[in-house]
């Protein structure tokens, strides 16, 4: 009797191919995979919108951050913060997130805390409206102002850093241990932060207490003060000059 393989030859149809053995892949495998495959998709993500942000000018980059939907904020949030003041200033204070009254009015600072910071650039010779531009690590408010997540900065991050290049301030100002230790990338007190120069993106960075804080702890009015004599120190350091 003729064999199988004799018939298909018979019938012009060999050769006859054969599935190579494979080691099995285990489902940790595969996991371990498909992990790596989605982290470096969000990777690629996140630079190529990193790279959009880069490219944008200042009133497109208000926009994008009116239009953003990186993270769970923007499905809570009633208005976006971006920031205010003068384009062209030398110095830039960032504070941690909006609060109820910045989202609801677009604005970074307003109410008795705003006041205060306005009280606090005026005795520099300083306002919001000129040679100083006032922004948050995040531009949206998160609920109940919890402390913003790690997620959320990532995602805001790039927002930040292009208002620092398009601003080149000659100082950064953060106000309160959250701002501080976001931007520097450390978990430290605020005591240990203040009274010294530290830099971010290249730019030299004061650390104070949130005015909100201060609100709440008078006595340490006196220590802001000592802060933002340093940071006028650091300014003129760094070349900048102060309104006469």
């Amino acid at each position: 009797m003729a064999t199988r393989e004799q018939i298909l030859a018979e019938l012009g149809l060999t050769p006859i191919w054969r599935r190579r053995a494979t080691a099995p892949v285990s489902f940790a495998d595969a996991t371990k995979r498909d992990a790596g495959d989605v982290a470096t998709a969000t990777t690629d993500i996140a630079g190529d919108r990193r790279t959009q942000i880069f490219a944008l000018e200042w009133d497109g980059l208000v926009e994008h951050i009116a239009n953003c939907t990186a993270c769970a904020l923007s499905r809570t949030r009633h208005r976006t913060v971006p920031g205010v003041g003068d384009r062209n200033a030398e110095w830039l204070f960032v504070g941690e997130a909006p609060g109820a009254d910045e989202d609801a009015q677009g604005e970074p600072f307003v109410g008795q805390a705003g006041r205060l910071l306005d009280n606090m650039l005026a005795a520099l010779g300083l306002a919001r409206s000129r040679l100083v531009y006032i922004a948050n690590v995040l531009k949206c408010r998160p609920p109940n102002n919890r402390t913003p997540q790690p997620l959320e900065v990532d995602a805001c991050r790039p927002y930040l850093d292009r208002q620092i290049e398009l601003l080149k301030p000659k100082l950064v100002v953060a106000l309160g241990k959250s701002a501080a230790t976001t931007l520097l990338n450390v978990d430290a007190s605020i005591a240990s932060l203040r009274g010294r120069v530290h830099r971010y993106q290249g730019v030299p960075l004061i650390v104070t207490y949130h005015p909100a804080y201060l609100l709440r702890n008078l006595p340490d009015k006196a220590k802001a003060w000592e802060d933002l004599l340093l940071a006028r120190r650091t300014f003129a350091a760094a070349g900048g000059r102060l309104p006469g």
